[in-house]
């Protein structure tokens, strides 16, 4: 089967944790996202499927991955599935829920970082909210950061010698969406990270034991990947990382 992932073009987004299981896995899909709007591609094809009225369960937004005749939306959901599919994730049921709710958790972590910038809604340009993620920023560094890497690296730490994963002794997809947050985080807040890791060396090996993994640091310098840029998630303003 060829999965088919309906994401925006140019940005790695919530897209990219998806991307990151496919390329892991080795599994054959289409990205739409790279396919350009003359062939049907881009933006183009997002839309097409979000106002589709033939599909019975309808997406809310994307990323959307297409299993054969099956529309999966929500990025925890579809690596939910995929991890299940592609032997990303533990084979008994207790192990894929605990894979789940890291999955679950490192969402939370996602959205507080992308507040951190439009702490007032993506309808206003960072420009009209700039003195509000300044603020917004300083309490996420101070407070909510730390919470959220101390708890991973407990997570790291109570999973013992069994290698640098989460779960077990294999990596799953949480193990791949942590490695991405991290990367993330050291673009948006290269300072604050760097001092941040300092003493949390289970999530720097984490980081680099995945990137390192053959298939995804393959997919990292195939051009595929796109950089991080300010149009994304994770962006960097020198003002909030001072």
């Amino acid at each position: 089967m060829i999965y088919e992932l309906f994401y925006w073009p140019g940005i790695q987004g919530r897209g990219e944790f998806v991307r990151l299981a496919l390329e892991e896995a080795g599994a054959a899909y289409r990205d739409w996202a790279l396919i350009p709007e003359a062939r049907g591609g881009g933006a183009s094809a997002v839309v097409k499927v979000l106002n589709s009225r033939s599909i019975k369960h309808p997406p809310f937004a994307p990323p959307i991955l297409k299993a054969g005749r099956q529309f999966i939306a929500q990025t925890p959901n579809i690596l939910l599935y995929l991890g299940t599919h592609l032997k990303l994730a533990p084979r008994d049921a207790a192990g894929r829920l605990w894979t789940h709710q890291l999955q679950l958790t490192i969402s939370d972590l996602y959205l507080e970082i992308f507040s951190t910038h439009h702490p007032l809604g993506d309808a206003y340009a960072y420009e009209e909210q700039k003195s509000a993620a300044k603020r917004r920023t300083k309490d996420f560094l101070a407070t909510r950061l730390p919470k959220f890497l101390g708890y991973f690296e407990r997570v790291l730490e109570r999973n013992g010698a069994r290698g640098p994963w989460l779960v077990g002794t294999r990596l799953s997809y949480a193990d791949l969406s942590m490695a991405q947050v991290i990367a993330g985080l050291r673009y948006a807040f290269p300072k604050a990270m760097g001092k941040a890791l300092r003493s949390r060396p289970h999530l720097r090996s984490l980081h680099d034991h995945a990137f390192q993994r053959p298939r995804i640091a393959l997919y990292a310098a195939s051009g595929r990947r796109h950089a991080f840029n300010n149009e994304d998630l994770f962006r960097y303003y020198p003002e909030l990382d001072p």
